[in-house]
C-alpha cells in the first residue's frame, strides 16, 4: 500500500504522542491519534492511563464537529469491544470520519481485525501498515503478552569491564555513572513489575521506584515483587515506605511472619518450593502470567539473575558496563554453578549498544533455543 509524505508526517506525530504514555498507560498499550482536515491537524490525543479515555476519544473531543469527513491517524487498530471505555471504532464512526490510517493491527487474537472490519462496514476508508515497525517498537511487551500469554521479562545488570557487580563485601554503589543510573529508572518506569530477591533487600535496602531522569513525565510506579523463601525481609525495609505496592512470594508457611508482613500493607503469596527449599521459579512465572501485566524487570544479585537465565525466564538482558575492573574477588553477575561446559552456555543475541556518559549500555535478546 502506498502512503504519501503527508501520511508519514501525521503518523510520525501520532507515534510521538503515543510515546508519551509509555510510563503511565501500562498495562494498556501506548496509542496516539492525530485527526487531520484539509491537511491541517485539528485534533490530537494519546492514551494516558488505563481505564481512562483512549487516544481517539481525546483527539475527537479536540476536533469537535470539524472531524466530519476528516482523516484519523492511529498507531494501533481502534478497539471494537466494550471494556472500561466504549469502543473507539464506534467513536470514529459516530464522528463521521472519512478515512482511518492505522500503523498496526491489534495483536490480541480475540479482537485483531474486528475494529478494522467495523470501520469498513461503516463505509470508512481504512489503510493499514504505515510505520508499523515503529508502532511495534513502542509496544514490544504488550505484543509479546498478547501473542504468548506471558509477560516480557527483562533482566538488568550493572557491571565492571571484568564482569563484576559488587565488591566481595557487597559494596556496589556506584559502579556506573549518573546517566546509566537514570536510564535504569526509565526502565523501571516502563515496567509493570520490578522483581528482586531478599538478598538484595538485605544488602542494599533499595526503594526500587522510578524517580530520576524522568523530568515531568506522568509515571505509574511499578509493583515491587520480592522472592523471599524464608520471609527474611525486614518489617522496616525501605520498599515498604516507597508508596507503591509490594508483594512477597514465599514458600514459607510461617503464619506469624506472614501476618506481620501483611500488617505493613504488603501482599504475601505462598507458592511452591523447589527441591532446594527455595521459591520455585516456574511457580513465580505462573503467578506472573496470571497478573494483568506486560513487562517485568529483574533487578537482583548474581544468584537470582543466574537462576532466572537458566530457567529460561529472561527474554531480554540489558547490561550497563562501566570502564573499571573490580578484581577476581569481586562478585560476578550470574551465579550458574551447573554450567560446566560450553554446550550448556546461555546464548545471547546482540540487539543494540548505546553510550551512557562514560558507560556502555548493551541490549541482548536471549536465545531460548540454544
Amino acid at each position: 500500500m502506498t502512503f504519501s509524505s503527508d501520511d508519514k508526517r501525521f503518523m510520525t506525530r501520532a507515534l510521538e504522542l503515543a510515546e508519551q504514555g509509555k510510563y503511565s498507560a501500562k498495562p494498556n498499550p501506548c496509542v496516539g491519534c492525530v485527526i487531520v482536515q484539509g491537511n491541517q491537524v485539528i485534533g490530537e490525543g494519546w492514551h494516558e492511563k488505563a481505564g481512562e479515555a483512549h487516544a481517539e476519544v481525546h483527539a475527537l473531543k479536540q476536533a469537535g464537529d470539524a472531524a466530519i469527513s476528516a482523516t484519523a491517524y492511529v498507531t494501533l487498530e481502534p478497539c471494537s469491544h466494550q471494556g472500561k471505555t466504549s469502543p473507539c471504532a464506534d467513536a470514529l464512526i459516530g464522528a463521521n470520519i472519512a478515512r482511518v490510517v492505522i500503523a498496526m493491527q491489534d495483536p490480541n487474537p480475540l479482537v485483531s481485525g474486528q475494529g478494522i472490519e467495523r470501520l469498513r462496514a461503516a463505509g470508512i476508508d481504512v489503510s493499514i501498515g504505515l510505520m508499523e515497525e515503529e508502532a511495534e517498537s513502542l509496544n514490544t511487551a504488550f505484543i509479546h503478552k498478547m501473542k504468548t500469554g506471558q509477560p516480557f521479562i527483562m533482566s538488568k545488570v550493572a557491571m565492571s569491564l571484568d564482569g563484576k557487580t559488587a565488591m566481595a563485601s557487597g559494596e556496589s554503589q556506584w559502579i556506573t555513572g549518573a546517566q546509566a543510573r537514570e536510564d535504569v529508572h526509565r526502565l523501571r518506569a516502563q515496567s509493570d513489575v520490578v522483581i528482586t530477591g531478599v538478598g538484595t533487600v538485605l544488602t542494599d535496602n533499595p526503594q526500587l521506584t522510578a524517580r530520576d531522569g524522568l523530568g515531568n513525565r506522568v509515571i505509574k510506579q511499578p509493583h515491587i515483587v520480592v522472592l523471599d523463601s524464608k520471609l527474611k525481609t525486614p518489617l522496616d525495609a525501605a520498599l515498604f515506605n516507597s508508596g507503591v505496592g509490594v508483594t512477597l512470594l514465599t514458600c514459607s508457611t510461617d503464619v506469624s511472619a506472614i501476618q506481620a508482613l501483611r500488617e505493613t500493607g504488603c501482599n504475601v503469596e505462598v507458592v511452591a518450593a523447589d527441591t532446594k527449599g527455595q521459591v520455585d521459579l516456574q511457580a513465580v512465572h505462573k503467578w506472573l502470567c496470571e497478573q494483568p501485566i506486560n513487562r517485568v524487570m529483574i533487578e537482583a544479585g548474581a544468584l537470582l539473575n543466574g537462576a532466572c537465565l537458566q530457567a529460561g525466564l529472561v527474554d531480554e538482558l540489558i547490561v550497563y558496563m562501566a570502564p573499571s575492573a573490580l578484581g577476581a574477588d569481586a562478585r560476578g553477575a550470574f551465579a550458574m554453578p551447573t554450567i560446566s561446559q560450553l554446550s550448556d552456555r546461555i546464548q545471547l543475541n546482540y540487539t543494540s549498544m548505546d553510550k551512557m556518559g562514560n558507560d556502555i549500555k548493551l541490549t541482548y535478546s536471549v536465545n531460548k533455543e540454544a
